[in-house]
């Protein structure tokens, strides 16, 4: 359960993080910009979110040279 404290969201310690919002909601952030945007997700936008990772919704086709950075 996430709390109001900041943690990566990642096995590897780096890239996102992750806090429950005071409405609830879930706020992420870059965790190589602490001081950069932050994301605020209501609690349902968060679900869906969560359920789409879970079946791979979002998955990306493989890498192609035309991209700036190899995976």
């Amino acid at each position: 359960m996430l709390g109001r404290d900041w943690v990566t969201a990642s096995e590897s310690g780096g890239c996102v993080e992750v806090r429950r919002g005071e409405d609830g909601g879930v706020r992420v952030r870059n965790s190589r910009d602490r001081g950069g945007p932050v994301l605020d997700f209501t609690p349902g936008e968060w679900e869906d979110f969560v359920r789409g990772v879970n079946r791979r919704t979002f998955d990306l086709p493989e890498w192609h040279p035309g991209w700036h950075a190899a995976p």
